[in-house]
């Protein structure tokens, strides 16, 4: 896997359960991959600030700003 296709996947992981296949290729990617270890930890952030922002607290939620 390269890293457009990790790319892909992790934006298609949003909207969709990824198979067996495309999570462990992705997940094994990631390992390798300083770049898109990044980018995923990048797109979990701004997951996690559109839900705090809207309103929805749950687990994944980032802590309350001072």
């Amino acid at each position: 896997m390269n890293c457009r296709d990790a790319t892909r996947l992790m934006s298609s992981a949003l909207d969709r359960r990824l198979t067996r296949g495309e999570g462990l290729g992705l997940r094994l990617h990631v390992l390798i991959c300083k770049g898109c270890r990044h980018l995923q930890g990048q797109m979990a952030f701004l997951r996690q600030a559109c839900r705090r922002e809207r309103g929805d607290d749950g687990p994944a939620a980032l802590p309350p700003a001072d």
